[in-house]
C-alpha cells in the first residue's frame, strides 16, 4: 500500500525536507534485507546530494523521493551482496540476527524506555499488561537485592494479533526495558520465523534452533508466525523438532532468556494446543487489537514528522477519510500500522 491509494493524497502532500534523503534509501535497503556498511551512508550521501540539488521544484522533489531513491538503491543492490561488499556499501541484514542499539547511542534508563512504551499510539490494554509484568520483575529484583527469598518468574510471552499491530515494536522495547531493570543481561532482540529455525533434513533443525537460542541468550528471542512450526505436521516436516528444542532451551535458560511467540490469534491458539507442555511454558498471553482509524491517522502524522514531512490540511482530511473507510472495510491485505508506515516511507509512490 502506498500513497497512490489515498486517491490524490500524495498530490496534496506538503514536503519540507532539510537534509539529503539518504534515510529513504536505508528504508528501501532494509526492506530488501541489506544494510549499509560503516561509511556507506557518507558515500551514498555524496551520490544522492548531487541528484537532490538538481531538483528544486516540489514535484521534482516528490518524484525523486518516490522513485529516484529506489533507483539508486537498485543500482547498489543489483550486483549482489558480494559486489556490494567490494564497493564498501552493503552487507546482509538478515532477519535472524540480534538487533542492538548503535555503539555510540546513549543507553536509556528504564523510566525513559517505559515512557517510550507508554507513548506508543493505541495499545491501551497491551501497555497495561506489559507495565504489570515490568512492575512484577522490578519487585523481584528488589527482593533479590535485599536478600529475600525468590520465586522463579516465567518471563516467556505470547503476542496474539493481526499484522501491523505493534508486536515487534513492543518486543524490541521490552528487551531494552528488561535489560534496564536487570531481568536479562544484554537486552538485544533476535527475530526469527520458521525459516530461521527449521531445516530440511533430520537432525539439522535441532542444531539450527539451538544456535538461534544461543545467540539470544541475555536477550529476547522473538518468533514471528510461530504457528507455522506446527501447522504442517506430517512426514518430512521438522517444525515439531524446532518446538521440542525450543521448549528445552526455554527451561534451561529461563533466568536469562525471554521467548516471545507471535502470530494471528486463532492460529496461535492452535499452536499452543499442539503440544501438551507448550501452553504452560508461557506466563502471559497479550492480545494486540487492530488500530482504529483515528489511531492510524495519528501514526501517519508521527511517522511523517520523523521523516521531516508535513501533511497539508487537505492531505490530513484525505487521510482521515481514507483510513476511516479502510478500517471499516478491512480489505484483503489490510495490515494496520504497517500500511501507514509504507505510506509515510514512500510519499510520492505511484
Amino acid at each position: 500500500m502506498h500513497l497512490a491509494l489515498l486517491e490524490g493524497l500524495h498530490h496534496r502532500l506538503l514536503l519540507r525536507r532539510f537534509h539529503p534523503p539518504v534515510d529513504e534509501a536505508d528504508i528501501e535497503l532494509r526492506q530488501r534485507q541489506f544494510e549499509l556498511f560503516p561509511g556507506g551512508f557518507r558515500r551514498l550521501g555524496f551520490q544522492q546530494i548531487g541528484l537532490f540539488n538538481q531538483r528544486t521544484d516540489p514535484i521534482g522533489l516528490a518524484t525523486f523521493m518516490g522513485t529516484g531513491v529506489a533507483h539508486a538503491v537498485d543500482n547498489i543492490a543489483a550486483p549482489g551482496v558480494g559486489d556490494g561488499k567490494a564497493y564498501g556499501l552493503l552487507q546482509p541484514d538478515y532477519k535472524s540476527v540480534a538487533i542492538q542499539a548503535d555503539a555510540g547511542e546513549k543507553e536509556q534508563s528504564a523510566d525513559e524506555l517505559i515512557a517510550e512504551l507508554n507513548s506508543l499510539t493505541g495499545l491501551t490494554a497491551v501497555k497495561e499488561d506489559v507495565n504489570a509484568l515490568i512492575n512484577l520483575l522490578k519487585v523481584q529484583k528488589m527482593r533479590e537485592q535485599m536478600g529475600m527469598k525468590q520465586t522463579s518468574v516465567n518471563k516467556h510471552l505470547v503476542f496474539m494479533g493481526n499484522p501491523g499491530t505493534g508486536k515487534t515494536t513492543v518486543a524490541r522495547l521490552l528487551a531494552k526495558i528488561y535489560k534496564a531493570i536487570g531481568a536479562i543481561s544484554k537486552g538485544h532482540l533476535v527475530e526469527v520465523d520458521r525459516s530461521g529455525l527449521v531445516c530440511g533434513y533430520i537432525g539439522q533443525t535441532a542444531t539450527k534452533t539451538a544456535e538461534v537460542i544461543e545467540s539470544a541468550l541475555g536477550g529476547v528471542l522473538f518468533i514471528d508466525e510461530a504457528y507455522t512450526l506446527t501447522n504442517g505436521k506430517g512426514q518430512g516436516d521438522f517444525g515439531q523438532e524446532a518446538v521440542d528444542t525450543l521448549l528445552k532451551g526455554m527451561e534451561d535458560h529461563r533466568d536469562d532468556l525471554v521467548v516471545i511467540v507471535a502470530g494471528y490469534t486463532e492460529l496461535m491458539e492452535e499452536f499452543l494446543d499442539s503440544n501438551p507442555g507448550l501452553r504452560s511454558r508461557f506466563n502471559k498471553f497479550i492480545n494486540f487489537e487492530d488500530y482504529t482509524a483515528e489511531e492510524e491517522v495519528e501514526i501517519l502524522i508521527n511517522n511523517c514528522k520523523k521523516q521531516e514531512y508535513m501533511l497539508s490540511r487537505d492531505a490530513l482530511e484525505e487521510a482521515r477519510r481514507f483510513f476511516t473507510e479502510r478500517v471499516a472495510n478491512k480489505p484483503e491485505g489490510y495490515a494496520n500500522a504497517r500500511d501507514v508506515r509504507r505510506a509515510a516511507a514512500c510519499p510520492a509512490a505511484v
